[in-house]
């Protein structure tokens, strides 16, 4: 019987040794066969927002591309709670997060427990860089930051203002504490709400998309004071960074990116990502993002990674501006 074994060893060890090329084979190709079935693309904000006209966009060529097609759903709401489990309770490769990173990196800073952990959030591939405007009411008589301070001064305690995005909410918040000034919050889950709102004049300044702001604003309604954003727009070059303005507690990228399960396969998020970067790096899709107030700023799943981690420590940052701790 010993002998028996010992001779079966060798014959174990080739079947064992074929599994697993055979496993490293179906690994390698995991890639180039996906999508198997349609693919859905989970968005936290509301149609109209900069990355529901950026993901709808992107999914008409995708959808030629992958030869499966590729379906925008919106979920505004519930902090981007909703968005972000209907993603990860699917346990599917082939529902993903598209959203801007700012609707959850400041999530371990508004809520005590989240119904999430963040580490099950895979980055897949970084999109663009929406631009993220501080807009006021045109009637406001406000044309700079410096402005608009001194305006929240003189009526202290009697303006409001909003944002949709946990991070950009407070930015703004640590910005006003930094510069001892009153202004209530008023809260909304849809920014096209807000920002009907803020053209009316019942809100006296919103931090979110450009892009969502950008109808009100041809229409003389809204004037956009300021971008967030660390680089100057080149598609609105009037228009200063906050920290051009000497502002820089308002300084913060828009980052857009998609985002999947935790166990989804290296394979697959590279194939994703490169075939986003082959799709945005072409001229008429980048002119059309560049119109809707996006930075085309494709980037592979470690890169969107390392953006990631730079932009919760600026969170980070703002927290202990505020006196928040970070939710364990």
């Amino acid at each position: 019987m010993p002998r028996l074994r010992h001779a079966l060893l060798p014959l174990a060890f080739c079947a064992a040794a074929a599994l697993a090329v055979g496993s490293f084979a179906q690994a390698q190709t995991s890639g180039q066969s996906w999508p198997q079935r349609p693919v859905r693309f989970i968005i936290p904000l509301g149609p109209g927002s900069g990355v529901d006209i950026t993901a709808r966009l992107l999914a008409d060529k995708l959808a030629a591309k992958w030869g499966q097609p590729v379906v925008v759903e919106n979920r505004p709401g519930g902090d981007a709670f909703l968005a972000i489990t209907a993603v990860l309770s699917a346990h599917d490769d082939h529902v993903l997060l598209f959203a801007p990173a700012s609707t959850f990196t400041a999530h371990p800073l508004l809520h005590d427990k989240l119904p999430y952990d963040p580490k099950d959030l895979t980055p897949i591939a970084r999109v663009t860089n929406t631009l993220i405007a501080l807009g006021v009411p045109a009637d406001l008589n406000v044309s700079t930051i410096k402005e608009l301070a001194a305006t929240i001064k003189a009526e202290s305690g009697k303006l409001n203002y909003a944002s949709v995005t946990g991070a950009n909410d407070l930015l703004f918040a640590a910005w006003l504490k930094t510069e001892k000034l009153d202004m209530a919050k008023v809260p909304y889950k849809d920014a096209v709400q807000a920002i009907n709102d803020l053209a009316e004049g019942r809100i006296h300044a919103f931090v979110g998309a450009y892009a969502i702001m950008r109808p009100r604003v041809q229409a003389g309604k809204v004037k956009v004071i300021a971008l967030t954003n660390r680089q100057h727009a080149k598609a609105l070059n009037d228009i200063p960074t906050a920290s051009e303005a000497g502002y820089k507690a308002l300084e913060f990228d828009g980052l857009v990116g998609v985002f999947g399960p935790r166990d989804m396969p290296q394979s697959v998020r590279d194939r994703i990502a490169a075939d986003i970067r082959q799709v945005v790096s072409d001229p008429e899709v980048e002119a059309k993002l560049s119109a809707t107030g996006q930075v085309v700023n494709p980037g592979t799943p470690a890169e969107f990674a390392a953006a990631l981690d730079d932009q919760r420590a600026t969170v980070k940052q703002i927290g202990e501006t505020l006196g928040i701790k970070l939710a364990q």
